[in-house]
């Protein structure tokens, strides 16, 4: 089962349950959400209060293949001395929840895999975000540049083991036009 969700021309949000067939079409996201959860038999939990001006929230991932349980030794220090505006999570891995300033989420998400590389030594390669082929959002700032921001740092984190650098990486970015 799986529940989708896409945008219309005219403003309004359209979801589909696969399964039941259930379809839903509203201005109002939040009920769109609601409904769909409720014919699925999920229970719904809206979404927080938007960030203060200037903050953004987002979750970073240390996305290990094999031991990157949340009490790993390489995560004490993170634990205990987590950047300022993050709080370490078990989501069954190693992950922190943050709400951090910046002029743009993807600022704010560089800024703070900076200050965790320099001062951990841990490079976050994920935002957790588990199907970015789900694109849902035109917002600068909101799940689209999520989506963009988890692609890029697992992008770089997998190049890296497949022995690429950054030029290998800024060449491609250039190659397709996305700066």
């Amino acid at each position: 089962m799986s529940l989708q969700f896409q945008r219309n021309d005219d403003g309004t949000l359209t979801g589909h349950n696969t399964e039941t067939g259930f379809t839903v079409t509203s201005a109002d996201e939040e009920e769109v959400r609601r409904s769909l959860h409720e014919d699925a038999g999920w229970e719904y939990t809206p979404p927080p209060s938007p960030a203060a001006p200037g903050f953004h929230r987002f979750a970073l991932v240390h996305d290990e293949f094999g031991d990157g349980a949340f009490g790993h030794e390489r995560y004490e220090g993170l634990r205990l001395r987590p950047p300022s505006g993050c709080e370490p999570v078990d989501w069954g891995g190693f992950a922190l929840k943050c709400e951090r300033p910046g002029r743009t989420l993807l600022e704010a998400v560089s800024d703070t895999v900076t200050e965790i590389r320099r001062a951990h030594g841990l490079v976050m390669n994920s935002l957790g975000v588990e199907d970015p082929g789900e694109w849902l959002g035109d917002d600068k700032d909101g799940y689209g540049a999520q989506i963009v921001a988890h692609l890029m740092l697992m992008a770089a984190h997998r190049a890296a083991l497949l022995g690429y650098g950054r030029k290998d990486l800024v060449r491609l970015l250039d190659a397709a036009g996305a700066v």
